[in-house]
């Protein structure tokens, strides 16, 4: 019956695509992923791009986590964590962090500069999160996959011995399967997927899956006036994501 209803979801959003047009998709006018995402549990990532940010009135809007950027790299720590953090934990929000992670730093320093920054306690918080991306120039000179996987692996080693918790991997569906899926099957994954839904992507394979990358919501005055958008995989539920 499950694999029947996602059949005809599919049917409905692509002749709905026929319909509304290709290129309304494409250059986000339309975002066909909230058609699929009702009764989901609903949330955001965001960072300093997006500035002062009221929790309490991204609360009011139905958005119930959010994944705050704390660290990239070996030595960056982000402008608005530390007031982020405190204000979600303020409204109520259940928060995670996340770490954006370089391919110019030892996985050993980048895990020292998130824990540097998170000290030695997650409780009552969301598990933590790695953002694995590649900018375009690096996209056009990709690094190796060996050293990607040491590198990571050597920060994740770290963090678990540290939290007790194996942390979220974000990482497109393409990013997925060249670098990860073989050696780190096992973690929970974070997709992003903005032009189709999560299913065509990665199954049922998902915590975490960023739907929209240019959602707007009012609670936030940076130099970013989008937000990302994300839900829970209604099977595992806000709790999977819930540090234990």
């Amino acid at each position: 019956m499950k694999r029947l209803l996602k059949t005809l979801i599919l049917i409905a959003l692509l002749g709905g695509l026929g319909f509304l047009g290709y290129n309304a998709v494409i250059n986000r006018q339309i975002n066909i992923n909230h058609f699929v995402i009702g009764g989901m549990t609903r949330g955001v990532d965001l960072s300093s791009y997006q500035g002062e940010v009221d929790f309490a009135k991204l609360k009011e809007q139905k958005i119930e986590f959010a994944y705050i950027k704390a660290t990239e790299g070996s030595k960056h720590t982000d402008a608005h964590f530390v007031a982020n953090w405190a204000k979600a934990e303020t409204a109520g929000v259940p928060a995670g962090a996340y770490h954006f992670f370089s391919y110019e730093s030892s996985g050993a320093a980048q895990a020292e500069n998130f824990i540097a920054a998170m000290g030695d306690s997650l409780e009552g918080r969301l598990i933590p999160a790695i953002d694995l991306e590649l900018s375009k120039e690096q996209k056009a000179n990709p690094p190796e996959k060996a050293d990607v996987v040491v590198a990571l692996k050597t920060m994740l080693t770290i963090l678990e011995e540290k939290y007790r918790v194996k942390p979220l991997i974000y990482a497109t569906k393409e990013y997925y399967e060249k670098y990860l899926a073989e050696d780190f099957g096992d973690y929970p994954r974070w997709v992003r997927s903005v032009l189709w839904p999560v299913y065509l992507e990665a199954g049922d394979d998902w915590l975490l899956w960023q739907y929209d990358d240019h959602g707007e919501l009012a609670g936030y005055n940076g130099s970013e006036k989008y937000i990302d958008l994300n839900v829970v995989n209604s099977a595992k539920g806000l709790d999977a994501l819930k540090y234990k």
